[in-house]
């Protein structure tokens, strides 16, 4: 089971195995995730046995802390709660062990790599939880209006969840120091400048990330 990884060229590298320990690290903690984006490489990336995200069992908060035991926290630029799933699906483990992470080294910086549907998963406003624990929020935006977000992520709430994951947004700058809204270079060109714009509206930075 990898629950601690790093990528390099494309490649997720379960920890254990890195030769050169890297500055960022991921913790996969979920296959979980109410989307079916059409451009998600769990449907796409094929993977080694040993490297795979895929997770047979989702990690408990113990085991995930016995694998940081292993390591320096000084050697770490940055954790970020990512994977193949939808991490906040699990987000009393990341409260848990972001606690665990911030006791053991005050500034190390934490990140989670969002879908932004977390208060729709969890029936309530998340935002609040994460003040003093995450750096950052990367939210993956990859549209400019609710249809077409339907439509590349299939995601179970519907039409409303464009809207709540904005609404998320606005809420995560309120308590964290760091949010970011994200889409891939795939959707063209005229929809990333219609997706600035949302942005822009919500006064949010907006990141361009190539799609593998």
């Amino acid at each position: 089971m990898v629950i601690l990884y790093t990528y390099n060229n494309g490649n997720y590298i379960n920890l254990k195995d890195a030769e050169i320990k890297p500055k960022n690290i991921y913790v996969n903690l979920t296959n979980k995730c109410p989307c079916a984006c059409t451009f998600c490489l769990r449907n796409t990336k094929e993977m080694a046995e040993t490297n795979s995200l895929w997770l047979k069992t989702e990690p408990t908060v113990e085991e995930i802390i016995e694998e940081f035991e292993e390591y320096d926290l000084n050697q770490f630029n940055e954790i970020i709660f990512c994977g193949f799933g939808e991490p906040l699906t699990r987000l009393e483990a990341i409260l848990e062990v972001a606690k665990y992470l911030k006791n053991r080294r005050k500034d190390i910086k934490l990140r989670v790599n969002t879908n932004g549907l977390a208060d729709l998963i969890h029936k309530k406003e998340t935002a609040p939880l994460l003040k003093g624990l995450i750096d950052t929020v990367s939210i993956s935006l990859n549209a400019s209006n609710a249809e077409e977000f339907l439509r590349l992520t299939r995601n179970k709430f519907g039409i409303e969840a464009y809207d709540a994951m904005l609404k998320y947004a606005v809420s995560c700058k309120e308590c964290v120091s760091n949010v970011v809204m994200t889409v891939v270079d795939c959707i063209g060109q005229e929809e990333i400048d219609a997706c600035k714009v949302v942005c822009d509206s919500i006064g949010i930075p907006l990141r361009v990330r190539a799609f593998e």
